[in-house]
């Protein structure tokens, strides 16, 4: 199976591993395709540790049979580059990595759509539903409670130290932007706009909605990675970072 001639004859059995940020949009997709998808979640978070990251990721590519002991067709990921976390990969089975610097390419539908709101924004922090759910996102609330548990680890002095630091990193960004995607119920994407959009005006931001596009991830999931969005990794071969040729991240 190979990027030109994917194996489309029959149903694949796709091992997919994923961030859990991603787990609501994973699952949807996965529930819409032809394919059988088997569906791993790992934490959110890895990202900041690359190297950590990447050992997941290494304990994931090396299981490529299902609990019923079937070899899975090909591994496919909820990552993009992430912090240069998935390079460094190999696995016996083609592997699927969508060519993207971080998983709001992912959300967005293509890495063409986030460079373009990317070059337009200046200073941006992106809010998800996973995001949300699964993060300390920038907020007043977070705020307090981040101090109250430095206080209590290190200290007010320090604590207060470590918030001058966090708030100077803060101040880099200008934008709360939320991606939205329309297959959650409408009051739960109205409250999760409405917590960005709060947290904006909290921290002096200003606040964009920006429509998210299942187009990519449900490519990925369906098999359909005829495209440069995909890099398909063959078996024997192991990731690389290629950022200067606009590839993002290749295989040698």
């Amino acid at each position: 199976m190979t990027k030109e001639t994917p194996n489309n004859s029959r149903p694949l059995r796709l091992k997919f591993i994923v961030c859990k940020v991603l787990q609501r949009e994973a699952y949807y997709c996965a529930a819409k395709t032809h394919n059988f998808v088997d569906i791993y979640l790992l934490k959110q978070g890895l990202h900041n540790e690359p190297d950590k990251l990447r050992e997941e990721l290494k304990r994931e590519v090396a299981q490529t049979c299902d609990i019923q002991g079937r070899k899975y067709d090909a591994i496919i990921f909820g990552y993009a580059l992430c912090s240069n976390g998935t390079v460094g990969l190999s696995s016996e089975i083609p592997m699927v990595i969508p060519r993207g610097h971080d998983c709001i390419t992912i959300l967005l539908g293509s890495k063409e759509k986030y460079q373009q709101y990317f070059e337009s924004h200046n200073g941006i922090y992106w809010y998800s539903p996973g995001w949300i759910e699964n993060n300390n996102q920038p907020s007043k609330k977070n705020h307090e409670k981040t101090l109250q548990e430095y206080i209590e680890k290190y200290g007010k002095e320090n604590a207060q130290y470590l918030m001058d630091v966090q708030s100077n990193w803060m101040s880099e960004y200008k934008w709360a932007s939320y991606v939205d995607w329309d297959f959650l119920d409408k009051d739960i994407r109205q409250s999760y706009a409405s917590y960005t959009e709060q947290c904006a005006d909290e921290l002096g931001w200003s606040f964009d909605k920006i429509e998210g596009s299942s187009n990519l991830l449900q490519r990925m999931v369906d098999g359909n990675w005829r495209s440069d969005d995909f890099l398909v990794v063959e078996p024997g071969k192991t990731t690389i970072q290629d950022i200067t040729s606009g590839k993002i991240i290749d295989a040698v």
